[in-house]
């Protein structure tokens, strides 16, 4: 029996995010989400249920709108690591989803970490 993409993605994404709740010792998640036309990113307080910080390419404060490159990525991640340190946040981990960690992705990781995240 042949699974489809999006069953695959979704098993892809809970191996991730369960192996990392294993580690997480109640540190904030940074959890990135790509679509086709945008790139968006929160940082979750698992513990409370709470969102601590958010950033997307649809923010026209950002200046990507329409954008979905490795550039805007970057910016994306420099937005969520700016964002953090004013929640006070400087330790996280990544959940990358269901999504390879290359392009966009890694794109928005390096920059977060530039900006002071650590994970």
């Amino acid at each position: 029996m042949a699974n489809s993409k999006r069953d695959l993605f979704v098993k892809r994404r809970l191996r991730v995010r369960n192996r990392l709740r294993k580690t997480a010792n109640g540190r904030p998640r940074l959890s990135v989400h790509r679509s086709n036309k945008n790139i968006s990113v929160q940082l979750i307080d698992d513990v409370n249920g709470v969102t601590i910080a958010s950033a997307s390419s649809l923010e026209k404060a950002l200046g990507v709108v329409g954008k979905n490159n490795v550039e805007a990525a970057a910016k994306v991640g420099a937005a969520i690591a700016e964002r953090a340190k004013k929640a006070k946040v400087t330790e996280c981990y990544f959940d990358r989803g269901g999504f390879l960690f290359h392009g966009k992705v890694k794109a928005l990781a390096e920059a977060a970490r530039e900006g002071g995240l650590k994970f």
